[in-house]
């Protein structure tokens, strides 16, 4: 009954120490290359979140797994993420959106949805 407890408080901290290697790698990538921080947040550290999913993905689809599965895992994580996120920090703070993201950028999303949707099936 030890074991197991030690091995979850182990990969707790490696956890940790892990997110703060990824914060502080992106921070210092931004600033080498003049790179805002919101664009790193939005690329770098979101692939970094979700690699371990694709991994797993890859291997169990390359295992003979079921597809849908697969694709479903990813997009639903990476959705259930960014809703989460965002629903967050709607409750910590009141967020606006402008007026030309409502006409510019979600249709923008939705192809992209719909197009992701078109390919795993």
């Amino acid at each position: 009954m030890v074991v197991p407890f030690l091995l979850i408080i182990v990969g707790f901290v490696m956890l940790i120490k892990g997110a703060d290697f990824l914060v502080n790698g992106a921070s210092s990538l931004a600033k080498r290359y003049n790179v805002s921080d919101i664009a790193i947040g939005l690329t770098v550290v979101a692939m970094g979140t979700s690699a371990p999913e694709l991994v797993v993905n890859i291997i169990s689809g390359s295992s003979g797994e079921n597809d849908d599965i697969v694709f479903g895992n990813i997009i639903g994580s990476n959705i259930f993420n960014m809703f989460l996120i965002l629903g967050i920090a709607a409750v910590i703070y009141p967020l606006t959106v402008q007026k030309n993201a409502l006409w510019k950028e979600v249709p923008y999303s939705l192809l992209a949805t719909h197009c992701s949707f078109r390919i795993s099936k």
